[in-house]
């Protein structure tokens, strides 16, 4: 599968075989809603789920900020030849001194089990190497967040191991499993 880069202003905009990863704007608030409101996909975001369009303009803000902070990208997923954001995915916590970042990603439940996260997700990777110039992408997760993990291992990430208690969300202290994919262990992949 090939990743291309397109320029839209400044923000990169990602083509997949399926799938178009663009920057989300407040016109997708309402998209964002449909599956931000919903409790399965909240279940391990960390926030609990969305109850107004306000909700979801504030986390397009927050996308918006960390872009222009340089402290992470967050991308809208799309499928081609609609406009409907159905998911988003992306960096957070880039430390460009540290050549490494964080991972993240959600998606409208109608559209599990059908490859489009596994699509995204590699087109992101793909950036984050070649043109943010990480070594380092780690994802943080839930023990129960099963599907999360088993997306990270089928990209060639490695449990590095349990942070006990590591965040405080929606009321409770979460343990996370630590996983990590090095530059030169996803080139030796691809």
């Amino acid at each position: 599968m090939t990743t291309q880069l397109k320029s839209n202003k400044t923000f990169p905009v990602l083509e997949t075989e399926r799938l178009v990863l663009r920057e989300v704007t407040p016109a997708d608030a309402g998209d964002m809603l449909i599956y931000l409101s919903d409790p399965d996909v909240m279940k391990y975001y960390g926030l609990a789920p969305f109850e107004s369009e306000q909700d979801a303009l504030d986390e397009i803000a927050w996308y918006s900020s960390i872009f222009q902070k340089k402290t992470g990208i967050r991308w809208g997923i799309t499928l081609k030849g609609t406009e409907q954001v159905i998911g988003s995915c992306g960096f957070l916590n880039w430390s460009s001194q540290h050549y490494r970042s964080e991972v993240g990603a959600e998606l409208s439940k109608e559209h599990w089990n059908k490859g489009i996260m596994t699509e995204a997700f590699q087109a992101i990777l793909q950036y984050g190497f070649d043109h943010m110039e990480l070594v380092r992408i780690q994802g943080l997760m839930e023990l129960e967040n099963i599907a999360s993990w088993k997306l990270c291992e089928k990209n060639g990430f490695i449990r590095e191991g349990l942070l006990r208690k590591y965040e405080y969300t929606v009321g409770k202290f979460d343990d996370m499993y630590m996983y990590s994919l090095l530059k030169e262990d996803f080139l030796a992949r691809s």
